[in-house]
């Protein structure tokens, strides 16, 4: 098999050759650009410039040589957003900034901050009013310009035997509208002031719509997957009730799941959120997911062969190949191997499963604890 009809075996639900193994195909199953440099010189590569796919979370896009020497099997698309494109640094002393297209100032601090944290969201006020939602100046999401050369890019990667994968360019509709209202407001209005809530969460699906209909007729033929996300879950539950995740959001990703799939109905649509998001699983199906992203394997509720059990026919699993909280920073390189092992025989037999970490791999991992998950997964039963 190449690496396109493994990954479209695995979600298939049959067992390929070898587990589909992902490095840096989306912003969440990356790796930050200082492990990313210690990787390379770990194992004899060059050193490299690395070309930064999100410079908020300081994600690197890995080289051709790294994606050769790993095997693997997914290659993404990066359209131009907030992450990416037109950054302008402002040195403020202890800090940089920046202020996105959203109106979102973010700040790394000075000298060695690993990433971006926001520090003012554009609609924050405590009398924000409806108006003011539509007169903010939302970026235009449309714009076609947004995925130059990603066709090209697609094609590269279709002819390598790639599977390919392209991203949106927002957040979540729950989380991008705590970017710009902030999660504490965001928070309230639920409660509060739904009509404001919901007009906020209108615009982000109405600017979800754009980028993906001006995106997919473009690319629908040269894509595998296409990547959502959005944060309910937290360590121990869920960040709102599963009542009014149904009441508030739901109907919006409704929307939202049934539009892209018109667009481009051969793909597989991929949906990223962390923590315990057992009991919304049910309703990603209903909805039309067929990833989840991650298995969080240290939260409660996630533990990968009770996922398996009870949703394995319905949904598969990217992600939650080793846990990136405890064991991949701080384990020895034989504990990373056992904890591969673990997750891979609960969540591979049958197909269904896709080899990432938990979350991005970040700054603080060795590069001897990257390489014992790599062999580790290549080590397991299910592998040639």
């Amino acid at each position: 098999m190449n690496s396109r009809e493994r990954l479209l075996t695995a979600l298939d639900h049959r067992e390929p050759d070898r587990v589909p193994f992902d490095l840096g195909s989306t912003q969440v199953t990356g790796i930050h650009v200082i492990a990313y440099q210690r990787l390379r010189e770990h194992i004899g590569l060059p050193p490299v410039e690395p070309q930064m796919c999100d410079t908020i979370q300081q994600l690197a896009l890995p080289d051709e040589d790294l994606i050769e020497r790993f095997g693997v099997d997914v290659r993404g698309l990066f359209p131009l957003d907030s992450h990416n494109w037109r950054i302008i640094n402002v040195d403020v002393g202890d800090a940089w900034e920046y202020t996105d297209e959203w109106g979102i100032t973010h700040r790394r601090l000075k000298p060695d901050g690993l990433y971006y944290s926001i520090v003012r969201s554009p609609l924050e006020g405590p009398s924000l009013t409806l108006d003011d939602i539509r007169a903010h100046g939302w970026p235009d999401t449309g714009d076609p310009r947004r995925i130059a050369g990603l066709h090209e890019q697609a094609t590269k990667y279709r002819a390598q035997g790639k599977a390919v994968v392209i991203k949106g360019v927002l957040a979540g509709i729950f989380e991008m509208a705590q970017r710009v209202r902030g999660m504490e407001n965001c928070l309230a209005d639920m409660v509060l002031n739904e009509t404001l809530a919901c007009a906020v969460f209108d615009k982000m699906l109405e600017l979800k719509l754009a980028f993906w209909e001006m995106a997919l007729p473009r690319l629908a033929g040269v894509i595998d997957v296409v990547s959502e996300a959005d944060d309910y879950g937290t360590q121990t539950s869920q960040l709102i009730s599963p009542r009014m995740f149904r009441k508030l959001l739901k109907p919006r990703l409704k929307i939202l799941f049934a539009r892209i799939k018109q667009l481009a109905p051969r793909a597989r649509l991929f949906f990223h959120s962390c923590g315990n998001v057992r009991p919304l699983l049910p309703d990603f199906i209903e909805l039309g997911a067929d990833i989840l992203n991650p298995v969080h394997v240290r939260a409660s509720g996630m533990e990968p062969a009770g996922l398996k059990r009870d949703f394995g026919k319905d949904i598969a699993f990217w992600g939650g190949g080793v846990d990136t909280q405890e064991v991949l920073p701080f384990g020895t390189p034989q504990q990373v191997k056992d904890d591969v092992k673990r997750n891979v025989e609960a969540l591979a037999p049958g197909g269904g499963f896709v080899f990432n970490t938990v979350h991005n791999i970040q700054a603080d991992v060795s590069p001897q604890n990257i390489v014992a998950m790599w062999e580790a997964v290549r080590a397991s039963s299910l592998l040639t």
